[in-house]
This record gives C-alpha cells, structure tokens and sequence, in this order.
C-alpha cells in the first residue's frame, strides 16, 4: 500500500517536472512568439480591412394544400391500405425533403439566371448581373472563347453553347455550394426559409425573391397540371358542341323557311327540319351536361391549386456579416501564437527524438 502510495507520488512530481521543464523551455522563447503573435494580429486586422462584407437575404413561406387541409389525404391513404386504388393527384411529389431540393435544383437555378432584372437602369439577366459583379468580362477579354459570349433575358436555353453551358453550370455549382441554403429552421413547424447569401446587396435581394417566384409557378402549375388539362379539355368540348347546336338551331330555322306553306300530306318534305330538331335537342342536353362538368371543373381546379403564402421578404438594409477589427486582432494573434508554439514543441520532440 505505502509502495504504490510512494509511486504515485513520484509520478505526480514527475508530471509537475515534466509540466514546468515544457513552460520554462516555452518561456525562454517568449520574444519569438510575441514577435509571431503580433505579426498574426496585424496580419488579422489587415484581413478584416480588406474583407467584403457578406448580405444574407431571408425569404420564408408557407404552402396551404388544400387537399391536405382538408384531410382528404390521409383518408385516401387509409382507403388504399385495404387494396383500394382511387387514384392520387401529383400533390406528393414536392412534399417536404423534394420541395426543398427543388429549390436548390440547377433546373429551378437556372430560370432565375436567365430571368430580367434592372440594374443601373438597364435590363439584363441575372447570369449578366452576377458575371458583372465577380467581374469576369475582364478575365474573358484575354479569352477568345468566352470574350463574345452574352446571356440575353429569356434567351431559348437550348440554343445556348458549350460554353454557355459551361458558365452557367460554374454559376450554379457556387451558388447552390456557397450561397444558397433552404430548410426548414424547425422541423415541427411547415414555414420553409430561404437564405442567400452574396457580396452585392441589390443581388442577394432580387435573386431570392425571383427564386421563390419560380419556384412557386413551378409548384403550383405542377400540382394543378391535371386538373388544368381536365378543364381544358371539358372547355373544348364545350364550345364545339356550342358550335353543333347554333348549327343545328340554324338549320332547323332554313328547314322550316323551305317547308312554309307546304302541303300537310306532303310530309316527307319535313324530314329534315325533324331531323334538325333531334340534334337540337340532343346537342341542348349534351351542353348543360357538359357546363356543369365544366364549372366542376373550375371549382376541382381551385381546391388543387395550393396556396403559397410568403411570411417575410427580404428587406434593406439585409443582414451584413464582416470580421470586426477587434474579433481579426484577436484571432489573428492567437492563431499565429498557437502555430509558432506547435513548432517549437515539434522541434524539441524531434530533438530528443535525434539525440537518443
């Protein structure tokens, strides 16, 4: 007991002389870590001079399905889980993660690239905005390939270049890696927010906004597509039986001009005013079939069409974030200290390392 008491406290002593031999070695290099520790902090300040400050633009909405609002979609839900197919509209293809990703897709992306927007009075795209504001023009005018290369607002992208192709596909890989970020803050909450971020202000503003606008159309023409065509179709039908019965009422009117004054035993001569007549009354019970399914229609096509309801728009000034003076002093200094220190205790291990 008294043996391992006694080797315990050897290794007690022996840490504590382990401990303070590290320190006084440190100590005795005190000038060049200062020396380092100050060049770092300069070097911090200097950073956070020259550093541009980054503007996040925040967008959140809402989507109110009105087949979901409703709970027609978990009843339909149950109803399958007894082998029943009742058939589904598209509302679950962009429900929670696929709504997100779509945001985020280089499908949705490049929409806004090619969509118009004013900057210093002028309309251009969003691909000429931000080609202007990294300030590439100057890096293409040594570079025939791309020296000519424009992108004109709602230009037909499959008409577009290799190139062309090429620069919106950089375009996209550094906003969708670096500046676009879209989720839901709290999973128990369905408000989806949109956070870009970039070094224009004007920017960061218009794109998030533009973004979350065609990603709505988008949304919402695709959930109410067969609801749409369904009302197209019934709409057509519509007015060509429309045609057929102002046709038919026409001929009935001629038939009868013809037979006026005819003889009453001549009755085969009334044929077709008769026959006119069937389809008269015939295409008169097709149309009020045909208005009512259109304006049910109508009624079906509203009830799919969800509502997205944007809570908080981007407003100026945005959100800026830029390294303080103080914060770059700070860890500027205390990141070059800690790097001369790991040196110099690397260079003493390898030392004994060598000695022995």
């Amino acid at each position: 007991m008294d043996k391992t008491k006694s080797e315990d406290q050897i290794s007690v002593k022996e840490l504590i002389t382990q401990i303070m031999e590290w320190f006084m070695y440190l100590l005795s290099h005190w000038k060049i870590i200062c020396l380092v520790g100050i060049l770092g902090a300069a070097l911090g300040l200097t950073y956070s001079f020259m550093q541009k400050p980054i503007y996040t633009a925040s967008l959140s909405f809402v989507i109110e399905d009105q087949q979901q609002a409703s709970g027609l979609g978990g009843a339909l839900g149950l109803v399958s889980q007894f082998g029943f197919d009742i058939g589904e509209n598209g509302g679950g293809i962009f429900s929670g993660t696929n709504l997100i990703e779509l945001f985020k897709s280089r499908t949705m992306v490049e929409k806004v690239l090619m969509t118009s927007v004013i900057s210093d009075n002028k309309t251009i795209s969003f691909a000429e905005l931000y080609i202007q504001k990294q300030h590439w023009r100057e890096k293409w005018n040594k570079n025939a390939r791309f020296k000519n290369i424009t992108f004109i607002p709602d230009a037909n992208r499959e008409q577009f270049s290799r190139a062309q192709d090429s620069i919106l596909g950089s375009i996209y890989e550094a906003l969708s890696a670096n500046s676009l970020k879209v989720g839901q803050k709290d999973k128990k909450i369905d408000i989806i927010t949109i956070d870009f971020q970039s070094g224009d202000e004007y920017f960061a503003k218009v794109f998030t906004e533009e973004l979350a606008k065609q990603v709505s159309d988008f949304y919402i023409l695709t959930k109410s597509k067969k609801a749409r065509m369904n009302m197209d179709i019934l709409e057509k039908q519509t007015d060509s039986i429309r045609g057929e019965l102002n046709a038919a009422i026409t001929g009935v009117a001629a038939s009868n001009d013809n037979t006026f004054g005819l003889n009453p035993a001549l009755n085969i001569k009334r044929t077709p005013s008769a026959k006119r007549q069937v389809d008269v009354q015939a295409n008169t019970a097709i149309l009020i079939e045909l208005v009512k399914q259109t304006e049910l229609a109508k009624v079906t096509l509203r009830k799919e069409t969800p509502l997205i309801q944007i809570i908080d728009h981007p407003i100026f000034p945005l959100k800026r974030e830029k390294t303080g003076k103080l914060k770059g002093l700070i860890i500027g200094g205390f990141v070059f200290s800690f790097l001369i220190v790991f040196m110099l205790i690397i260079k003493k291990v390898f030392k004994k390392i060598m000695s022995s």
